[in-house]
């Protein structure tokens, strides 16, 4: 696992097609279209907003803080593994933002499934994280604009980083708790059929009412959507969730969406409901910041001590499951292809890594997204994604996705053939 050094802008790399969205002054926009047709697998990544490097981004946050940025609040970006990020402008209205995000969320639809090769109307689900949802409707707007069928399932999780993973392990794996709260099983209801899942993170509105510098620092716009079939093009082997609730809010965030705010029991935190037809929301608890702001961080020390020791554990597992299954299919031996983890900084992946070495368990871990920031439920499609030209028939893959609450998923899948 290696750091990319180039200064490259995303909107600079070579076959992003980009655009400028009509809200404000304009909003630039860029997104790639990645196909892999001998897994039959395939997707669009990007994101839209200003880009701003490492050296440009603290005069917008000084704009963004009102003063500057103290010496002692600086981060190291590129040790973290980031060099640019993406942001809109300070001044938009509550219905430029709404505007911006449909428009981007029906453009990352629409794309996703040409890149399937699909026709909107073959659609059956749509499955989608996003950590602070523009509105409570998002995804029947979206879906409508793209000319996605009414009568498709449409899944919103807010999980914070979780997000994407989730949406997978929900259309993938039937023994997930959350359809417990449910008349269907989601996993069973999918299988077989033509499935998008993804994040769609703007962040950059979200952390406007942010007054801490690191999540300033850190976070930007991107959504990645993959379009898969569930037991043809992917097939579930072994995945676990879990939650240990930030009781010490380590990492508090905001919940802008509905929540009973009510535990359900001792442990699980996870309000599973359908406020509209043919729509199911999956919205976790959060500790939530007592001034009101969006998200307060401990510190990029405090996530590494959040994310890691959990982390591993269940990564751990669900390795072992893993095993466990390929012993059943008699494919004793063949190992994981790539482990696609969450982008939450370079730091926390590389000590994962260490540690689960030190415990037998050698995953080829890439680093991919510099160009991004931390971009949340996005990033682990995007790693997908940006993975995917490299994967081959019947290769596994084992997807790794954490998040504020605190929220783990992770699985195991085989590819098509």
């Amino acid at each position: 696992m290696t750091i990319e050094t180039t200064k490259i802008s995303f909107f600079d790399r070579p076959n992003i097609e980009k655009g400028m969205i009509d809200v404000g002054k304009g909003i630039p926009f860029g997104i790639e279209r990645v196909t892999n047709l001998s897994v039959g697998i395939g997707g669009v990544y990007g994101t839209w907003g200003d880009s701003y490097d490492n050296e440009t981004l603290p005069l917008f946050l000084e704009e963004r803080l009102g003063h500057p940025l103290q010496p002692n609040e600086k981060l190291n970006l590129s040790e973290l593994g980031f060099r640019n990020r993406h942001h809109i402008p300070l001044n938009l209205t509550t219905e430029e933002h709404t505007k911006l995000e449909v428009e981007v969320g029906t453009k990352f639809l629409s794309e996703a499934i040409q890149a399937c090769n699909w026709q909107p109307s073959e659609v059956e689900a749509v499955l989608i994280g996003m950590s602070a949802p523009v509105s409570e409707d998002y995804l029947n707007q979206i879906t409508r604009a793209a000319g996605i069928p009414e009568t498709a399932l449409k899944v919103a999780i807010h999980k914070a980083c979780d997000g994407s993973t989730s949406s997978l392990h929900l259309a993938l794996n039937p023994d997930l708790p959350e359809n417990s709260q449910l008349e269907q099983n989601i996993a069973e209801s999918l299988y077989g059929k033509k499935v998008l899942v993804g994040g769609i993170e703007g962040l950059s509105r979200f952390i406007v009412s942010s007054h801490d510098a690191n999540a300033l620092q850190l976070f930007g716009n991107a959504a990645g959507v993959v379009g898969v079939i569930p037991g043809k093009t992917m097939k579930f082997l072994a995945g676990r969730s879990r939650e240990v609730f930030d009781d010490e809010g380590v990492l508090q965030v905001a919940m802008y969406y509905p929540h009973s705010r009510q535990k359900t029991d001792g442990s699980y935190n996870v309000d599973v409901t359908e406020p509209l037809e043919n729509n199911i929301r999956v919205a976790g608890l959060m500790h939530e910041p007592e001034d009101g702001s969006s998200i307060a961080m401990a510190g990029p020390m405090g996530m590494v001590k959040l994310f890691v020791r959990t982390g591993v554990q269940v990564v751990r597992d669900v390795y072992a499951a893993y095993q466990s299954r390929l012993d059943e299919l008699g494919m004793a031996g063949k190992s994981v292809a790539v482990a696609i983890v969450h982008h939450a900084n370079y730091k926390i992946n590389k000590l994962k890594e260490k540690h689960l070495q030190n415990e037998g368990i050698v995953l080829p871990m890439p680093w991919l997204l510099s160009e991004f920031g931390n971009v949340s439920a996005a990033s682990n499609m995007i790693a997908f994604l940006r993975e995917l030209p490299n994967m081959k028939p019947l290769d596994h893959i084992l997807i790794d996705g954490f998040g504020a609450g605190t929220y783990y998923d992770a699985l195991a899948v085989e590819l098509g053939g």
